[in-house]
């Protein structure tokens, strides 16, 4: 494995929390439950929450209609 460097982690660590905070306010903006815990989720699981997110999302728009 190699090794990160400092500039790297930073980078992952924003777009991490950027995707995050993007996922808290749509979600409140939207009505979908738990969006503190959607975003905990895409944050810490980035590759796996937000395709999970984006796959409830369209799971509770079809239910609205």
């Amino acid at each position: 494995m190699t090794n990160v460097s400092p500039a790297q982690f930073l980078f992952a660590f924003l777009v991490a929390a950027g995707a995050g905070t993007a996922v808290f306010f749509h979600a409140e903006r939207n009505r979908i439950g738990h969006p503190s815990a959607w975003a905990s989720f895409v944050f810490l699981f980035l590759i796996v929450g937000l395709p999970a997110y984006i796959v409830q999302v369209r799971r509770v728009r079809r239910r609205r209609l």
